[in-house]
């Protein structure tokens, strides 16, 4: 195994680059430790009932799952391992709803990237988008990461 990071350098990644991820399954876990986790017991996640009442029809996702499982997925790619830096920056759109039992995963583009004023360092812009079982767009954005560039260079 060699001595440098796992992962790709900034020069490594070209604007139109294309990754998928592997899938997830989201579950009642999922939710339960959400809502435990950031205090959003909000009925629409938590009560089938009052779910029933509302526009979906049953229970949805908390919106902030889709953009938090996405740092995950992105992890088990392994494309930035030990080389990703930073996270710079997020702008997210919440399209359609994600209910426990959806499989997600995640379709990641370079947008964009550049040079730093530090010359160890650059930044990308990824397109992310999040798709369900059905192939169906539910979650969308950008993710900029701050990443090491190849030593010597």
């Amino acid at each position: 195994m060699g001595s440098g990071p796992r992962g790709r350098y900034w020069e490594e990644f070209k604007a139109g680059d294309v990754f998928e991820s592997a899938a997830r399954t989201i579950t009642e876990t999922d939710i339960v430790t959400f809502a435990s986790f950031t205090g959003d017991w909000h009925p629409l996640h938590t009560d089938k009932e009052f779910a029933k009442t509302t526009t979906f029809k049953k229970r949805i996702a908390h919106g902030m799952i889709g953009p938090v499982v996405s740092v995950g997925l992105g992890v088990r790619e392994g494309l930035m391992h030990e080389t990703v830096i930073a996270f710079l920056e997020m702008e997210w759109k919440f399209l359609k709803p994600i209910y426990i039992g959806d499989t997600i995963r995640q379709r990641r583009t370079v947008e964009h990237k550049r040079e730093c004023r530090n010359p160890a360092q650059g930044i990308i812009r990824f397109r992310l988008e999040i798709l369900n079982q059905r192939g169906e767009l539910v979650q969308e954005g950008t993710r900029t990461l701050l990443v090491k560039r190849q030593p010597g260079i």
